[in-house]
């Protein structure tokens, strides 16, 4: 009599009810410890029998608790689909203690028969239960869930039935999860109401920042993967994201561009097939290729970096002479006493009345005037690979700098342009815009001397301060025409055809990108931009030809006035007319004689000594850096020539 109703006690606690002789007790605080009990008045025998099926019990209870409480919105979607395939499993467990129920009402159920139909159960119950203790204790949510039914899937390797129970469930909790990476990798969104996605949207990052702030993040940053990424996506979440992002960009663009789909290509289940790694493959070569066809044809990137080369590398020289002509003026103020409107209209005169004009992008450039030379600008941008940072920081700024060492040019760049050509390479562009250009107003002030010093070539100066100071100005345009062609022929030209060439073949716009940032990092490098002493011993030689330029006028008028004094003085002699001379005009012309003389002799000192100072660094630097071999060559050749 006490095992049948030992029995019937059990059918019950198998579905989470006390009996006459079972009862359940709970832990204050802790929901997911239970135990059943039976009566201490109960044969030991029967006592004994009932223990063994007690930890069944349990687990259903705990399974039915968590079924209930993760069904719940805040738990997420694959809490929801998790929940869902244990209640279907449950059914099947509620229908077989019915079962047995039925055979106890036809006296055909005794307790050892009730333990050995309870036994196929048992492993697949405490395994989930052990799942379930896991997921509560952590308050696990989306892809920490997968990964642990994975790897409590392999952790059961010998038992069949409870691994693949384990899968089922997997499968089963995966769907929900699957349908939002479907999403993102077929049409670029994100649909992922929990944040369960490994795949995290910062939407206070904004496109334009691309264009405005230097150290935007928007491209890295704006779609970024999670710490918790399911295993079985673990090699390719980067392709993931990246797939994401492309479409995203089309979308922003105003093209809804939707990878196309078939029966085959849906993201329904994952296993040994591998089928989920092609659909991804498939879909991140469909977006990349639209994406870049887009931005190379639509948007016609390449023609866009060609005339960024042609303004800011100055690649296209006429527009930028007939500029310099007309701001002269302006551009010889105090950075801060410059009209930039002024500025911008002259440079548009400029742009309509040269050969630029032929250029459809022409209207994109405009003028800024910087508030710091170009070094100073340079020790700012902390990103960059600056050696000896500290010869940056401890360059003296001029007290007052012109127009002509602050000038500089910039560019309108559209979206989605503006990934490529993001305000931290249009940075780069204008330094070194910013060189070349104070380079060639350099030549342009040392080429103004030449002149003057040709057309004096009739009077006969030879051994006077006139052929003297036509040496030195003829030394000083071979540096910097030599430092010219270095920067043009030697750094610029070859550094574009090789990034053009890699362009052309990139097979995605990340390619596109790192090309083209490799591309103004190396000319930043052989510019000399990055290497603070070569470019500090430069700065210097060129403010050298600047003062020497601006001196030449007085230089060689007062040498004109000598020689003529000469020759008349001369004159007489010959013709034998002595003309007594005045002593105070005499000592005079001789006073000036030695300062011109002085002044020149002053500048071709400084100018040769910075030049020797030079040859060592250029020397141990071109063992370093190759590149600057031939810089070297032809700078110590100048100074060798002195």
């Amino acid at each position: 009599m006490l095992e049948l109703i030992l029995i019937d006690d059990l059918l019950f606690a198998l579905v989470g009810i006390e009996g006459r002789y079972i009862s359940i007790k709970r832990v204050h605080g802790k929901a997911d410890v239970v135990s059943f009990q039976v009566d201490a008045s109960m044969d030991l025998a029967l006592q004994e029998l009932a223990k063994r099926i007690f930890p069944l019990c349990e687990s259903y209870l705990l399974i039915d608790e968590f079924v209930e409480s993760r069904s719940q919105f805040k738990h997420g979607l694959v809490n929801h689909a998790f929940a869902a395939a244990l209640r279907a499993f449950l059914l099947d467990y509620q229908a077989m203690v019915a079962q047995l129920e039925h055979q106890f009402r036809l006296r055909r159920l005794s307790i050892q028969g009730l333990w050995f139909y309870c036994q196929p159960m048992m492993g697949s119950m405490q395994a989930l239960s052990t799942v379930i203790r896991k997921v509560s204790a952590n308050n696990y949510a989306g892809s920490a869930v997968l990964n642990l039914l994975q790897s409590q899937a392999k952790a059961m390797a010998g038992d069949s039935a409870v691994r693949s129970l384990l899968e089922k469930m997997t499968h089963s909790a995966s769907n929900a999860y699957l349908s939002i990476l479907e999403r993102w990798i077929y049409e670029g969104v994100i649909d992922d109401p929990y944040g369960e996605f490994f795949i995290a949207e910062n939407k206070s990052l904004q496109k334009e920042s691309l264009t405005q702030d230097y150290d935007a993040k928007y491209w890295r940053q704006r779609y970024s993967l999670k710490k918790d990424i399911p295993s079985f996506l673990a090699n390719i979440a980067g392709t993931i994201l990246t797939t994401g992002k492309y479409l995203n960009v089309m979308r922003e663009c105003g093209y809804n561009v939707q990878v196309p789909v078939s029966e085959t290509s849906k993201l329904m289940t994952f296993g040994s097939n591998h089928q989920y790694l092609e659909c991804v493959k498939a879909a991140y070569e469909f977006a990349s290729g639209e994406l870049l066809s887009l931005i190379k044809e639509k948007y016609d990137l390449i023609g866009k970096l060609r005339s960024i080369k042609q303004y800011l590398l100055l690649d296209q020289g006429d527009f930028l002479v007939h500029f310099m002509d007309i701001a002269r003026e302006e551009l010889l103020k105090k950075h801060d006493e410059i009209s930039v409107e002024k500025l911008q209209s002259l440079l548009d005169l400029a742009l309509r009345t040269t050969a630029a004009a032929a250029d459809p992008c022409h209207e994109d450039l405009k003028c800024c005037v910087e508030r710091s030379s170009v070094l100073k600008g340079l020790s700012r941008l902390k990103d960059l690979d600056i050696k000896n940072v500290s010869h940056c920081n401890d360059l003296e700024e001029p007290i007052s700098i012109i127009g002509l060492e602050t000038f500089s040019l910039s560019y309108k760049i559209q979206w989605p342009l503006s990934i490529v050509i993001s305000r931290k390479a249009l940075t780069k562009y204008q330094l070194i815009f910013r060189f070349l250009f104070h380079c060639k107003h350099v030549e342009r002030q040392l080429c103004g001397s030449w002149q003057m010093h040709q057309g004096v070539r009739a009077l006969n100066s030879h051994g006077t301060a006139i052929s003297r100071s036509s040496l030195l100005c003829r030394s000083m345009l071979r540096f910097i025409n030599s430092l010219l062609h270095y920067l043009t022929f030697e750094v610029l030209e070859p550094n574009w055809h090789v990034m053009h060439g890699r362009l052309q073949t990139a097979k995605s716009i990340d390619e596109v990108i790192q090309h083209h940032d490799f591309f103004l990092d190396k000319c930043l490098k052989e510019c000399l931009l990055l290497l603070p002493e070569l470019i500090k011993k430069v700065e210097k030689l060129k403010s050298l030809c600047l003062q020497y330029a601006a001196a030449t006028q007085w230089l060689i008028s007062s040498s004109i006035d000598i020689t003529k004094l000469d020759e008349q003085s001369d004159g007489s002699v010959a013709s034998g007319k002595l003309k007594s001379k005045n002593p105070s005009q005499v000592q005079k012309v001789m006073t000036r004689d030695s300062a011109v003389t002085d002044s020149i002799l002053k500048f071709e000192r400084e100018f040769n000594a910075e030049l020797q100072s030079l040859r060592p660094i250029l020397s141990s630097s071109s063992q370093a850096e190759p590149y600057l071999t031939h810089l070297a060559q032809w700078i110590l050749g100048v100074g060798n020539d002195q």
